[in-house]
């Protein structure tokens, strides 16, 4: 008997999870993690890896038991998913570019030029830890969860369904800066379900632009190139400083959605 496509995915995350149960409360012990009262910087970092890290072999498990492989849900390694990969860290850098210099010229950031030698010593570094959440969360959302989805619901709600679950995880981490961004995360997504739509099936355009928003954003957190001013409004620049929380963050994924489209 054939499994419903919901069904499976909260199988996976299950087993996901239970696998990972005993790696979390041995380090949210030794970091003093509070599931309750959400994530602090200096903690999610190894929660997150140590859950990422169990990522292939819950995938392996998967294409196992399904008989099928990375081909069926949009990883085929090949010249061209590299240079799609390229063009989605691109596109993603240009769009945060864009946005943060506009905020510039508006003196809600500002800008930390001092820093730039401790950005260039952790560029590399970021982009690596960047590709791998890239590839970890597009392989699993926009490949296998969009996949299986579209069996039954079409691609487009396939998509929605995919998106709400990839928002809605989020909070594990954080719930009071990550509600606001509810919104954004979900149209994040969606317009992952776009990039992979365009590039033929392929997760190369989807990795690069997942891979060029995380790295971009970390390394303006972590290189402290910036910092955010008290002037400017909140609903426009981001609820606790966090771009998905506000109208800039909105339009930065509308104008990378435009900028898809003239990709095809």
């Amino acid at each position: 008997m054939e499994i419903a496509a919901l069904i499976k995915i909260i199988i996976f995350l299950l087993v996901w999870l239970i696998l990972w149960l005993p790696i979390a409360i041995g380090l949210g012990s030794r970091l003093g993690w509070q599931p309750l009262q959400g994530t602090k910087p200096d903690q999610k970092l190894p929660l997150v890896a140590s859950l990422y890290a169990l990522a292939p072999l819950v995938i392996w498990g998967l294409l196992k038991i399904e008989g099928s492989s990375l081909d069926n849900y949009g990883l085929i390694w090949s010249f061209s998913l590299f240079i799609s990969l390229t063009k989605g860290l691109i596109l993603a850098v240009v769009g945060l570019g864009i946005i943060f210099f506009l905020e510039g010229i508006l003196a809600w950031v500002h800008w930390q030029p001092k820093n730039l030698t401790r950005a260039f010593s952790l560029s590399l570094p970021l982009l690596i830890v960047a590709l791998w959440v890239g590839i970890t969360e597009e392989l699993i959302f926009r490949g296998i969860f969009l996949s299986q989805l579209s069996q039954e619901y079409g691609f487009w709600v396939a998509g929605a369904i995919s998106s709400l679950i990839f928002a809605l995880l989020h909070l594990l981490w954080e719930r009071q800066q990550t509600l606001p961004q509810l919104p954004g995360l979900f149209l994040m997504g969606m317009v992952l379900v776009w990039a992979r739509a365009i590039n033929h099936g392929s997760l190369g355009l989807a990795w690069g632009l997942h891979g060029g928003w995380v790295w971009g954003l970390a390394l303006l957190d972590s290189a402290e190139l910036m910092s955010y001013s008290d002037s400017g409004l909140v609903w426009v620049k981001g609820i606790y400083n966090q771009p998905l929380a506000g109208l800039a963050g909105i339009l930065c994924l509308l104008g990378t959605a435009w900028g898809l489209n003239l990709l095809q």
